[in-house]
């Protein structure tokens, strides 16, 4: 029986995890299947259940289920712990174990596809959500200047930083208290992209950015991306190349090898 697998999330038909996985598969002569699932807001766990149920074997998790899926796991390894998010499941022998691949596929994508040295580098994160939980412990582990969170709601933010002091130098802001930063790398892990919308982050801001990164991708060049470029940002990137390398992180977790990401990301650009 062919093995199956899924990313379920809320929206989910722009996903192109379906097309990475198959990809993947193709690559390393795996015999699965991999599908987009829509879940409920409210049902999320019901979702998963019917899945494990009909013999599905792992998950991707993405917006905006990452916090229930780290309640949904019984065991998990050590980065989802530390983020307190889970972006991947695995079901195996009546278990779940639960991992986070964001920050891994984050840093990946940086270092290796976009040849960004993180090392002694000013970072804002502009968001204190599931997506922005995953990739702190990663990037605090490169050696940044400094890792500064910042959000519309400080003591979300306050909250957030608080548990990650004792990995690297991090600390939280509101939007408005920006003005005067000024950062190497700027990551939008807001949502405001879904919706077309611009994190509420003030003028000036990216003079100095080498990079803004947008989590998101499938969009084309986003509002943050143009705001970005119009306010001085040396370049833009979405986030199409961490979603192949948080998946190559899934794929090696539910199937034991990983695959080459460069040709799939090529296959990806080459179809938007």
């Amino acid at each position: 029986m062919t093995d199956r697998y899924a990313v379920i999330g809320n929206p989910i038909a722009h996903s192109k995890s379906p097309v990475i996985h198959a990809a993947f598969a193709l690559q390393t002569g795996q015999d699965l299947t991999y599908e987009r699932i829509l879940g409920a807001t409210d049902g999320f766990r019901q979702t998963v259940d019917a899945f494990r149920a009909e013999g599905g074997l792992g998950m991707n998790v993405t917006l905006p289920f990452k916090i229930e899926a780290y309640a949904y796991a019984g065991e998990m390894s050590e980065r989802a712990a530390a983020a307190g998010a889970v972006n991947t499941l695995k079901f195996e022998a009546g278990q779940v174990f639960g991992d986070n691949t964001d920050g891994a596929g984050l840093v990946r994508d940086l270092e290796t596809n976009l040849g960004v040295r993180l090392r002694g580098k000013r970072v804002l994160i502009a968001g204190a959500g599931g997506a922005a939980q995953g990739a702190i412990v990663p990037l605090l582990a490169r050696g940044p200047a400094e890792l500064v969170i910042a959000n519309r709601t400080l003591e979300k933010a306050q909250t957030l930083a608080a548990r990650f002091t004792d990995r690297g130098p991090i600390r939280a802001a509101r939007f408005e208290d920006l003005a005067k930063l000024r950062f190497d790398l700027i990551i939008n892990a807001t949502a405001a992209s879904i919706d077309g919308d611009l994190p509420e982050l003030p003028r000036g801001v990216y003079e100095d950015c080498a990079l803004a990164y947008e989590m998101m991708y499938g969009r084309g060049e986003t509002p943050f991306m143009r705001s970005a470029l119009a306010e001085g940002a040396g370049r833009v990137a979405d986030g199409l190349g961490m979603l192949v390398e948080q998946a190559a992180e899934a794929f090696q977790l539910w199937r034991g090898v990983r695959p080459e990401t460069e040709p799939v990301l090529d296959l990806l650009r080459h179809q938007t």
